[in-house]
């Protein structure tokens, strides 16, 4: 009996292996549609790039899951997917139908369907049959439908979701890294020479000027060439605009090449004068050194008189009338010479 799945319904498989076919009309201007299938786990990612079979990775290294070439029946032309679901390792969860067109998008891809076939009995009635319509006919890439596990046993859902990033974007979403070079076929080749180095050298050998590899974040340089024959001038906005002769002592350039400047000297104008040598002093003594600040006066001790003030030279004169005459100042304390303390010791004496 065959089931007529609708999207997103889902149908029980009695079958060991099975064997899906995917089918479209071909006429002029309709896009290629290539089938693949990714085994995937628990977590919805590949286990490794080795679980993608497609037209360039046509065979599982299990060997359960195979990618068959394709067929012309009558109007119609197939891409089959082959794949022995009870013998699966038990980290496979999924295995994903998918289908990627080649030169256009879904929509002018005509009659696309899915056929689900027992593998033991391949001219039989298919087991379910899907109608594959893009949601927004930009599509470039669609999961047709999915096997899964469900206990012991296993499942056929039909999806039809669509990528418009193709058969890479549908890649990289279970986790695959795809180079887009090798997906397309359209990369250059490794041992094919550049169209830059085929220029510079019709033989196919590589030039002789290189690059030199940048040391501790240097800027690259280009490698020592061939010593030049003849005297070689400054490389031109070496030297500034308004020098006009060589550096002297330099080799003789053409005259009708434009001098450079050497960078190691500056030009004339902007000379230093030298300095006058500095003045010296007597021999051993530098010259004009200025005298040592005068140090104030040390304050007499606690207990000390301290120094004389010295008396004016000429007596003062008494205060005009009416203006107030200062009072004395007071002298300060000068101690007797002859005063003599006490003998120290008792005061009194035993009779």
């Amino acid at each position: 009996m065959t089931h007529a799945m609708l999207k997103g319904s889902n149908v029980p498989l009695d079958a060991t292996a099975v064997r899906a076919v995917l089918r479209w009309t071909p006429g002029a201007g309709v896009p290629d549609v290539d089938a693949s299938a990714l085994l995937v786990g628990p977590d919805g990612r590949v286990r490794s790039d080795e679980d993608f079979i497609f037209y360039n990775q046509p065979r599982h290294p299990s060997g359960l899951v195979r990618h068959l070439p394709k067929t012309h029946r009558a109007d119609a032309l197939t891409d089959t997917i082959e794949a022995d679901l009870t013998a699966l390792d038990p980290s496979v969860a999924r295995v994903v139908l998918a289908a990627s067109s080649d030169g256009g998008p879904f929509a002018g891809v005509t009659d696309l369907r899915v056929l689900l076939y027992d593998a033991a009995a391949p001219d039989g009635e298919p087991l379910a049959v899907f109608d594959v319509a893009p949601e927004t006919g930009e599509e470039t890439a669609l999961i047709c439908g999915e096997l899964y596990r469900r206990g012991d046993s296993w499942k056929f859902r039909a999806l039809g979701q669509g990528y418009e990033s193709g058969l890479v974007g549908l890649a990289t979403e279970f986790g695959i890294s795809v180079d887009e070079n090798d997906a397309s076929g359209a990369g250059p080749s490794a041992d094919s020479p550049s169209p830059e180095a085929s220029a510079a050298d019709p033989q196919g050998e590589a030039p002789t000027a290189a690059v030199a590899r940048p040391v501790d974040g240097a800027p690259p340089a280009a490698a020592p060439g061939p010593a030049p024959s003849g005297p070689v001038s400054p490389p031109p906005g070496a030297w500034p605009e308004e020098a006009t002769a060589p550096p002297v002592g330099g080799p003789q350039a053409d005259p009708a090449a434009v001098t450079q400047h050497v960078p190691d000297r500056m030009p004339e104008p902007f000379s230093a004068a030298p300095l006058p040598p500095a003045p010296t002093g007597g021999y051993g003594y530098p010259a004009n050194v200025p005298p040592p600040p005068a140090q104030p006066p040390a304050q007499p001790a606690y207990g000390y008189p301290g120094p004389p003030q010295q008396q004016p030279l000429y007596p003062q004169q008494p205060p005009a009338y009416g203006y107030l005459q200062q009072p004395p100042q007071p002298q300060p304390f000068v101690p007797d010479p002859s005063f003599v303390l006490p003998p120290q010791g008792p005061q009194f004496q035993r009779r």
